[in-house]
């Protein structure tokens, strides 16, 4: 399907029509005294002649074409109105300092082979979770020492995507130090209240959260178990994601020249908050590291009650402005500086 975005545009055609009349009208034919008449119509015309009757034209053509690209014409790809059974999902993402840790990286005795932070590891099991629930609403909510609402539940899972790649851990000073020391904290109850506060608005029957995290909490107003319970008592269930090991693990730090080294830190995986926040609501435990946990808690979540939900799927377009546009500016330029050159005129 063809259409303009902006047909309004097509208006400016009018002022194009009455200057292309008004060119071609001033055209008056010139006599001079000349005794052989007949020998001037028997010379052929110049191709200097014809060049320049041919200008005028290629400028009101390069208008039009630029007329055109203004309307901004575009080929719909796709336009549906759909009905899906959904669940609500609210994404709970772990981005304190504890998650920079690169226990989770591929590392060949001192060397790593391939850089993967635990931030890194939540990223690609979060995408690996949405892109077998293309139908449900699902949110966004992170955390640090703060939790916050990065995206509401919506059904366009692209965008979300999109939030969900620039999330980062908080930058450090030149000393090494976070400009802000309570964000590199964990408020896991203080994310679990905020999701579960979101999810009251959801119309779904089923709502559900995904908490993905190390699990060691250590700030914030709620503590974690008494925000499960108040997501046991609103009836949400709780599917616990584990992220990293426990022991020591490699972080990125900076030498006294500035260059990037790997520092060994201590490292806890909390792994009994996590289970008993699960097991508290209902929902599963899984590591990170086992790929069929997420398969167990996906069939779980396919048990759950679903709620028909009226969809509208946005339009999708193919600009084609500048099909139109770059031959029209360069006739434009072309027909001008021929004009300029041979006829000495600018039309």
């Amino acid at each position: 399907m063809f259409t303009f975005a902006s047909p309004y545009y097509f208006f400016l055609l009018l002022p194009l029509v009455a200057a292309a009349a008004w060119i071609y009208r001033r055209r008056t034919r010139v006599g001079i005294v000349f005794s052989r008449a007949h020998v001037l119509r028997m010379q052929p015309a110049t191709w200097r002649l014809r060049l320049s009757a041919c200008l005028p034209a290629l400028v009101l053509l390069a208008l039009a074409l630029l007329v055109i690209a203004l309307a901004r014409p575009r080929t719909v790809f796709e336009r549906m109105h759909r009905s899906v059974n959904a669940i609500a999902i609210q994404m709970v993402v772990d981005m304190s300092g504890s998650m920079e840790a690169l226990d989770l990286s591929d590392i060949s005795g001192n060397q790593i082979v391939r850089r993967r932070s635990r931030l890194d590891a939540v990223k690609e099991t979060f995408a690996a979770f949405i892109k077998n629930r293309p139908d449900d609403l699902i949110g966004l909510v992170t955390f640090g020492g703060y939790a916050s609402t990065r995206c509401p539940l919506t059904s366009d899972h692209e965008s979300l995507l999109h939030i969900l790649s620039g999330i980062e851990i908080p930058k450090s000073d030149v000393n090494g130090l976070a400009v802000d020391q309570e964000e590199v904290m964990t408020a896991v109850g203080d994310a679990l209240a905020t999701a579960c506060a979101r999810l009251r608005e959801a119309d779904t029957k089923s709502r559900i959260m995904v908490l993905l995290s190390d699990g060691e909490s250590n700030t914030g107003i709620f503590q974690p178990d008494e925000a499960a319970r108040l997501a046991r008592q609103l009836g949400f269930k709780v599917y616990t994601i584990g992220v990293g090991t426990t022991g020591e693990a490699p972080f990125p730090a900076r030498d006294m020249f500035g260059r990037e080294v790997l520092v060994p830190q201590p490292v806890l995986l909390d792994e009994a908050l996590l289970k008993r926040i699960a097991t508290t609501t209902g929902g599963r435990y899984f590591n990170v590291r086992d790929p069929q946990g997420l398969e167990r808690a996906l069939e779980d979540i396919n048990t759950l009650e679903t709620t028909r939900v009226e969809r509208e799927v946005y339009q999708q377009y193919n600009e084609l402005f500048d099909v139109f546009m770059a031959p029209g500016l360069l006739l434009l330029v072309l027909a001008t500086g021929l004009n300029m050159l041979w006829a000495r005129r600018l039309i």
